[in-house]
């Protein structure tokens, strides 16, 4: 804990390198894209917590977190970026694509961004999608 060169801790508080947490993110999209389950659940902490989207009850734990992504690669939604992956002085960064998908036979395009924190490992212990009904829209 401590002791990898990207990540230090001061008191409670994590702080990784961002160039390590951008390149989790970018392999976050290219694990969903590929419709790699195993890639994308490797990435996650145990007793990791996704809210997507924020305000709905969370999927915790490794079980709900594969059932939800499963759920989502089994529509063939494929995401976008729209900017590279932002991060931060701490051990969070950021995400902003386009989910590309199909609800009810009609394409359509959700606008969202995902800010996820990491742990001393490397591994995603929070995801929190921001995006709501506006930000959908039928192609």
């Amino acid at each position: 804990m401590g002791g990898e060169p990207h990540i230090k801790v001061k008191g409670e508080i994590v702080v990784m390198d961002s160039s390590v947490m951008k390149t989790k993110l970018q392999e976050y999209v290219d694990a969903f894209n590929k419709g790699d389950l195993k890639r994308l659940m490797a990435l996650f902490a145990d007793e990791a917590k996704v809210e997507d989207p924020v305000g709905q009850p969370p999927k915790v734990g490794r079980q709900e977190i594969e059932e939800f992504y499963q759920q989502s690669l089994l529509g063939g939604a494929q995401l976008e970026l729209l900017v590279p992956p932002r991060g931060s002085f701490s051990n969070a960064a950021s995400i902003t694509f386009a989910v590309h998908s199909k609800a009810e036979g009609q394409s359509i395009r959700i606008d969202v961004t995902d800010v996820m924190t990491f742990d001393t490992n490397g591994k995603i212990v929070t995801m929190q999608a921001f995006w709501g009904p506006d930000d959908m829209q039928q192609l």
